[in-house]
């Protein structure tokens, strides 16, 4: 049977979505972030993002979708889990769980580019860009105006069943869609624990993530040497950081992905604080030969190895 409705058409993607392994679907009107605009200058103003100058590029194609995707209607709004069912064994050098696996931005957008493929067989000629983290979109604002979560005191996106260890990703197109409402409710309530773990207190009581402090951007993003104001404060976190989420109760319902490329990178998981020292650059190539560790480089990771050995 034909579908030609936008409730159908929406429909059909939401369950395609499911089927392709999303965790979450949520679809919205692509309009001008309103809302969003006077944050977003504010944060840039009060220097948030540290010397991550493309932050201030875009500045109107990351409010505005129609000057991403001409004629946008409708942003489709995903999310995939990432949640490993184990962890570094070691604790004295550690990387983010989502970094275990394969690099995400790859993995995620062949699944977005399959929907966008789906989309067009069976609804007809639409027109739209996949979004994986990587260019000049305000995802977090989006799946929440999709109805996918709420924004945390972490700036993270948490669902009520399913956490916050997810990745988010967006299909932009010119296709008018049926739209949900967007999501309203705080339900972290007068909780405090990202605020009080976070080891070089980022996270400032207004909500707001002061980026040029978070550990993640330290190991990844600065490509300068890391202040010594950091020393004894990074937790042996050498590339990015998953303090907040772990702490936060609403992990608990964390469930493990079913991703066999999120697995393990072989013997990651068992390497202990030598073999992490004697890393070389072979080594480093080969296990992280598709994993997004190698956005920081081999130089980097050793800048970061060595900032944790200083005395």
């Amino acid at each position: 049977m034909a579908i030609t409705t936008k409730e159908q058409y929406s429909k059909f993607i939401k369950e395609q979505a499911k089927r392709l392994g999303f965790l979450g679907c949520g679809i919205a009107k692509a309009e001008f972030l309103e809302e969003e605009a006077p944050r977003l200058e504010e944060w840039l103003k009060n220097g948030y993002h540290g010397k991550m100058h493309y932050m201030e590029n875009h500045f109107d194609k990351r409010l505005d979708p129609t000057l991403l995707v001409e004629g946008a209607k409708s942003v489709v709004s995903l999310s995939y889990n990432y949640f490993p069912e184990e962890t570094q064994k070691s604790e004295e050098y550690k990387i983010s769980k989502y970094a275990y696996g394969q690099d995400y931005h790859h993995v995620i957008k062949d699944k977005l580019r399959e929907l966008l493929q789906l989309i067009n067989d069976e609804i007809g000629v639409v027109s739209g860009r996949c979004f994986v983290d990587s260019a000049p979109v305000l995802e977090r604002a989006w799946a929440e105006k999709a109805g996918l979560g709420w924004n945390g005191k972490h700036s993270l996106l948490i669902q009520k069943q399913q956490g916050s260890f997810f990745f988010l990703a967006e299909l932009i197109i010119d296709l008018e869609l049926e739209y949900d409402h967007p999501f309203t409710t705080d339900h972290c309530g007068k909780c405090t624990r990202c605020i009080d773990a976070c080891p070089t207190q980022a996270i400032l009581p207004n909500n707001t993530v002061d980026g040029s402090k978070c550990i993640s951007y330290l190991t990844i993003e600065l490509k300068d040497a890391i202040p010594t104001d950091f020393k004894d404060k990074t937790e042996g976190w050498m590339f990015g950081c998953d303090v907040c989420q772990d702490v936060c109760p609403w992990n608990r319902f964390s469930k493990s992905h079913s991703e066999p490329l999120f697995s393990p990178q072989e013997n990651l998981l068992e390497m202990k604080a030598r073999d992490w020292e004697e890393l070389t650059q072979e080594t480093f190539s080969k296990v992280f030969k598709k994993s997004a560790v190698k956005r920081t480089k081999f130089s980097g990771l050793q800048r970061n190895i060595k900032f944790l050995n200083k005395k």
